[in-house]
């Protein structure tokens, strides 16, 4: 976004300082209380801080920007003594590297991986070799990446031996700078105990192909244990015996009547008749002796009962995406490479679907790739269900029961396909060799493409988009890309979308470079329940760009 017109520069002024005193007095109680030195040199309390004030720098620019003129003045000749900068040199004139700020408008970010006949990723591609539909209707691609592993590459700049030349970006050396996070998320709410202790031992032997530039992170969609990002692999390694089932609402003792949460589904979101007469006749046989005059009192206590069940798996699966949430949110605040490797048997998805597919966009905003590997290895499909909780089903329902527990254990799989295909990561599945998938899941992710476009006249009606990506050659390459997304069902609040972008930049750890600020702060403390931070900015024009353009 370029500073072209008042209008733009008083729309991002207002909402700085809309939110300015409530982020501050946030910060303050986010942070450790001790002198200003101390202050900087603490990481947790630097990022935020520093990203404040780049928010700070940003609004004092804004401020003291001029509006654009038609005609701008001409600039003195210089002395014709004074040797032309070259072109390498020259400071205004060739180097157009202006500041950079961003605004959230409506983009759908599509991240699509190409392979050819051979499975061999293509990297080659540009723009123009791609076609993108919403709803079979073409759209305009409007942004375009290629990201590889070589572009999250973290640089060391180093000053040159000459002062007047420019500072040199050298490759760092192997183990210089951390180059690439992992996070492994374990969905331990839905692992069972013998998948848990199988998938945490083939996890030991990943870490001895890690490169010294990688770090990687052991975290819990139960939000019960969490081991940040490290190199030391004796540490991972302990961290993964903290890997155990943790049900949410676990229990062993059949409720009266037993219904799963696919059957649940099937009950009270899809109004399945079959599926709740098959309840209801359970609830004859456990509730009622098998007396089917009480039919219509099992009809309601089937449906009640399928109703807590619903309830008690939305909560699960809702807890596995907030804690999931988070862990996008540490890894995307990380420099070079981001990846996330989910573990989980699945789940199944019901009615929460928006939830799905903002995960997939927070993950494509941030970069993150994300990998699933169903835990359950290879597998064919349990027909008598859990051998340590035999079942209680009755001969009129128990083939029913058994074509239930079939679905819904393909069922499951559904959402870790969506996830790894709609970021461009890889689905494992079907197979025993857990070990090497998960040291493939971990490797350098593949080349990919990101592409943007903005939906015309997007109804907030909630509804599906079908999303499809295809090649204007008659290359044959398959295509990897998310099936689709659902549109918003209301439109958000302006004052309430710029509080949580600015909340969002201030919290994150992601360092800000785009403005040359020079920092100063104070720290006062007026008495034991109040602290004032007094902060000094100051901006160097001199590195900022502006282009002039015309006021409509």
């Amino acid at each position: 976004m370029q500073l072209t017109s008042g209008i733009r520069r008083s729309f991002t002024l207002n909402r700085v300082e809309a939110v300015l005193p409530e982020l501050l007095e946030g910060i303050m109680r986010q942070t450790p209380r001790f002198p200003v030195r101390n202050l900087l040199k603490s990481r947790p309390a630097r990022f935020p801080l520093l990203a404040l004030l780049a928010l700070l720098s940003a609004h004092s620019l804004l401020a003291q920007a001029p509006p654009a003129q038609d005609n701008p003045p001409a600039q003195p000749a210089k002395p014709s003594d004074t040797p032309p900068q070259s072109s390498s040199t020259a400071e205004v004139v060739t180097r157009d590297s202006a500041a950079t700020f961003k605004v959230r408008v409506n983009v759908v970010l599509v991240r699509v991986v190409v392979r050819d006949q051979s499975g061999k990723v293509v990297d080659n591609l540009k723009k123009e070799d791609f076609q993108l539909f919403d709803n079979r209707k073409p759209q305009v691609i409007s942004t375009f990446s290629l990201e590889t592993p070589a572009s999250h590459l973290v640089p060391i700049v180093t000053a040159s031996d000459h002062p007047e030349s420019d500072a040199v970006e050298k490759t760092p050396p192997a183990a210089a700078l951390p180059q690439r996070f992992v996070s492994l998320l374990f969905d331990d709410l839905h692992l069972s105990m013998e998948d848990a202790v199988y998938d945490r031992t083939a996890a030991t032997k990943i870490f001895d192909a890690m490169a010294p530039s990688d770090r990687v992170g052991i975290y819990t969609t139960s939000g019960q244990f969490a081991q940040e990002f490290t190199s030391d692999h004796e540490v991972l390694k302990k961290a993964l015996n903290q890997i155990i089932a943790r049900p949410l609402f676990g229990s062993a003792v059949h409720d009266c009547p037993d219904i799963s949460y696919f059957q649940a589904d099937l009950i009270a979101n899809k109004q399945d008749s079959q599926a709740l007469g098959v309840a209801a006749e359970d609830a004859v046989q456990c509730a009622f002796g098998g007396d089917e005059t009480r039919l219509a009192a099992a009809r309601a206590m089937a449906s009640g009962a399928a109703q807590r069940t619903v309830n008690s798996g939305d909560s699960a699966s809702d807890y596995t995406y907030r804690h999931m949430e988070d862990v996008l949110r540490r890894l995307s605040g990380m420099p070079g490479q981001h990846k996330l490797v989910f573990i989980s048997p699945g789940f199944i998805l019901s009615t929460l679907l928006l939830e799905r597919v903002d995960i997939i966009d927070r993950a494509n905003r941030a970069g993150v790739v994300i990998d699933t590997l169903d835990a359950r290895g290879l597998y064919t499909p349990d027909l008598g269900g859990d051998i340590s909780s035999p079942s209680v089903d009755s001969y009129k329902t128990a083939g029913f029961k058994t074509s239930y527990r079939t679905q819904a254990q393909f069922a499951q799989q559904e959402i870790l396909g969506d996830l790894a295909a709609g970021t461009g990561g890889t689905f494992y599945h079907n197979r025993n060799d857990i070990d090497v998938a998960l040291r493939e899941a971990v490797a350098a992710p593949v080349a990919s493409y990101l592409l943007g476009f903005s939906p015309q006249n997007l109804k907030f009606n909630g509804s599906f988009h079908t999303l499809r990506v295809s090649l204007a050659g008659k290359q044959k390459f398959n295509l990897q890309a998310r099936r689709g997304y659902y549109a918003p069902r209301t439109a958000k609040d302006p004052a309430q979308a710029a509080t949580e972008e600015i909340q969002e930049a201030v919290f994150s750890q992601e360092e800000i470079r785009d403005l040359p600020v020079d920092l100063q702060t104070q720290f006062f403390r007026k008495d034991q329940a109040q602290v004032r931070l007094s902060v000094l900015a100051h901006v160097d024009l001199k590195s900022i760009k502006f282009r002039k353009d015309q006021i409509s």
